[in-house]
């Protein structure tokens, strides 16, 4: 908590602006002038704007505000208002609050629709809005005409119910309706149970939609249930039909003849797997061969899932709907059958699999000599757990010591020679659960990441990219499934680099090698202190989201021209898609590819909803495991600020939860967006990001997975 001075009105900052604000300051100029025509060195002299990086986001606005059809360029590089509205087709995203927002590739701004503006529309509904040109404060809003496509028909709930008819109230505070149930749809399901509910029909006359039960998941507060409601909030699967696990059983475990006439033999050369202790899949595992003159034969080795998975076979279609695994804090629900995930391709030890291999020719300079890609069999000397490999690190002794020192110094060579080039280093220590009796948290604990872990995520990252820059990185390129990150949003870099600056932190964006390096020099400075989760958060909002494609731009932070998935066929599906292809390529086979862009979009989807159903179950054990804490006060960072009040993460559990801004008594504070924080109007007390804070706990909500805090005024850290 800091203090302000008390500002007149005459200090302003005029580089304070975003550019959802900048738009519409310039659309404003316009709207008060719609004859005139101004090029972007006037507009910017309109807003005084004398820095270069501000002058090139007006030309970026000016461009948007054609593309979106509020402006039209007149002459060239003279722009002039244009009357009409103009329509946008996107996603509705709708916030816990109520408030909806137009998402849209078109537009690289967020179009507020107000919540008599959606029309019925829903979370994730695709839409045609109608974009107004100038609302109060203005700010451009929409409005929706037409619902092109529903995210989901299908709702998790609580069943109230009267004599004769009942309402589903939706878990999910981005479903603001509650679904009315006719006595008839019920399908036995009682008073209290959570369920899932199809909506059937909603006449535009009717405030709420009609659904019928489609499954009783059972009753609220089981572990069972709310980690299957989470999947089912998210249309993600929690068991496989019958007939799937039928089909895994029917496939043959035998290696066949013509598996040893075509594939290379390499089970004859020192070969391992290292991964976490509770893992039950191997998908990858590391040969070695010393040669002369310190050079080596390092196979890296991929379980051959499309040797079992057949395309357009029903267990590829159900490995394709479901796109990925799912990690939820006490489970994982698996892309494929456990015959197969954890059966046919795990690379157990001591028996024969069938693998996909990218085999390197390398020197102990980490220097890449020649390498290829080919179907193998291999058999796995030991199976090695991430503490088991880094005891091995830290003492140099144990079995396969030569080996795993080996490829812990190549690893090593890999990752600097990554960042050197450009590559970003955000690590954030994971947060695991202590669970106990009924899957109850009885404990936190912070994972952080080893040596060990960095060996096997450098070799598997080499492969990748080799895998994609192969047929990639020719004169005429062949389709091929692509990982990609694009270059950082320059708007989002510019507000964070002020942000941190209170702390003491700069950016330098002149350019990617600068970018990164600083960016790197800040995760290191931050490391340990109160503000390192909020700086790493935001530092990691400033970048673009990674998505498959089949148009490479590159993988920005990892710096890789060309990049893609081919390490983990088992638990993702674009690996399965990336495996096919190379090994057309082999057979000078040409893939079909018209629909790889969709499925592309597809398998990027499921890993978003894949993502938000493990930071649900991650919720739901947070407020299971802080319930027995009521009135216990805590010390925390403030990691987020809202109209509605400030989020508080726990330093001792990383918990979050919420001190609600009516909890706040001395003073009226208001929310300022730009400096995320709140400022009481009289005291012009600061509640901003990266504060230190002191905080009693007051109430928690299992089914909202909410936490409630208020302010211990005992003794506030400053």
């Amino acid at each position: 908590m800091n203090k302000l001075p008390k500002k007149s009105s005459k200090q302003q900052n005029s580089n304070s602006f975003n550019k959802k604000s900048l738009i519409s300051e310039i659309l404003s100029i316009f709207t008060k002038s719609p004859q005139k025509e101004l090029n972007h060195k006037q507009v910017s002299s309109i807003l005084s704007i004398k820095e270069s990086h501000n002058r090139e986001l007006v030309v970026k606005a000016l461009n948007e505000l054609v593309k979106i059809g509020n402006l039209k360029e007149s002459s060239k590089g003279k722009y002039k208002l244009k009357s009409k509205s103009s329509h946008i087709i996107g996603h509705i995203d709708m916030s816990k609050t109520g408030k909806a927002f137009l998402i849209s590739e078109e537009m690289s701004e967020d179009i507020f629709i107000p919540f008599t503006n959606l029309h019925s529309a829903l979370n994730g509904d695709k839409v045609k809005v109608c974009l107004y040109a100038l609302r109060k404060g203005g700010k451009m809003e929409g409005e929706v005409i037409e619902i092109i496509e529903r995210a989901s028909l299908k709702f998790v709930g609580i069943i109230e119910k009267t004599n004769s008819y009942a309402f589903l109230i939706p878990d999910s505070q981005k479903m603001p309706y509650d679904i009315f149930i006719p006595g008839d749809n019920l399908n036995n399901a009682k008073e209290g149970d959570k369920v899932i509910v199809e909506i059937v029909e909603w006449h535009k006359k009717n405030k709420n939609p009609t659904g019928k039960v489609i499954e009783i998941l059972g009753r609220p507060g089981e572990n069972d249930v709310e980690m299957h409601a989470i999947l089912a909030e998210f249309g993600l699967p929690y068991k496989f039909p019958e007939e799937i696990n039928k089909a895994a059983k029917k496939i043959s475990d035998k290696i066949t003849q013509y598996d040893f006439e075509t594939r290379e033999d390499f089970r004859d050369k020192t070969t391992f797997t290292i991964d976490p202790e509770d893992a039950k899949d191997f998908d990858d595992a590391l040969s070695i061969e010393f040669l002369e003159d310190n050079t080596y034969i390092i196979g890296i080795h991929i379980a051959d899932v499309t040797n079992y998975i057949k395309e357009n076979s029903e267990l590829d279609q159900e490995a394709f709907n479901r796109a990925c695994s799912v990690y939820l804090v006490d489970r994982v629900v698996p892309m494929l059958p456990e015959r197969i995930s954890n059966y046919l391709c795990s690379l157990r030890p001591n028996e024969d699999k069938l693998c996909f291999s990218v085999i390197f020719k390398m020197n102990d300079k980490a220097q890449i000599l020649d390498f290829r890609i080919v179907k193998t069999i291999i058999n796995s000397d030991r199976r090695f757990t991430y503490e088991e490999a880094q005891e091995i690190i830290d003492s140099g002794e144990g079995e396969f010591v030569k080996e795993i020192q080996t490829f812990n110094n190549l690893a090593k060579i890999l990752r600097k020679e990554r960042f050197k080039k450009g590559a970003f280093n955000f690590e954030h220590s994971e947060v695991k659960f202590i669970l106990g009796e009924n899957a109850v948290p009885t404990g936190v604990y912070f994972k952080e990441m080893t040596d060990s872990n960095h060996l096997i995520e450098e070799f598997m990252l080499l492969a990748n990219k080799k895998a994609a820059e192969i047929y990639g990185k020719i004169k005429a390129p062949k389709p091929m499934i692509y990982r990609v990150h694009a270059e950082p949003n320059m708007e989002k870099l510019i507000n964070f680099s002020n942000f941190i600056s209170r702390f003491g932190y700069t950016v330098n964006y002149n350019n990617k090698v600068s970018l990164s390096k600083s960016m790197n020099n800040i995760v290191k400075e931050v490391n340990g202190k109160s503000e390192q989760n909020i700086i790493e958060n935001l530092a990691i909002r400033a970048m673009a989201k990674a998505v498959y494609t089949s148009k490479n731009i590159g993988h920005y932070g990892l710096a890789f021209d060309y990049y893609t998935h081919f390490t983990s066929p088992i638990r993702r599906y674009p690996d399965i898609l990336a495996h096919r292809l190379l090994f057309d390529y082999l057979r000078n086979k040409k893939p079909d590819t018209e629909d790889l862009e969709q499925k592309a979009k597809h398998c990027s989807h499921q890993e978003q909803q894949a993502n938000f159903a493990e930071r649900a179950s991650i919720k739901y054990k947070q407020v299971e495991f802080m319930q027995s804490k009521i009135g216990e006060v805590f010390h925390g960072v403030i990691s987020g600020v809202t109209e509605w009040g400030i989020f508080v993460e726990l330093n001792e559990n990383a918990c979050e939860g919420l001190v609600h801004i009516r909890t706040l008594t001395d003073d009226f504070y208001e929310f300022n967006a730009e400096e995320y924080s709140l400022i009481g109007n009289y005291n012009r007390k600061v509640y901003q990001l990266g504060d230190e804070i002191k905080v009693k706990l007051v109430n928690v909500n299992l089914q909202k997975k909410q936490i409630d805090f208020e302010l211990d005024y005992s003794e506030i850290v400053n």
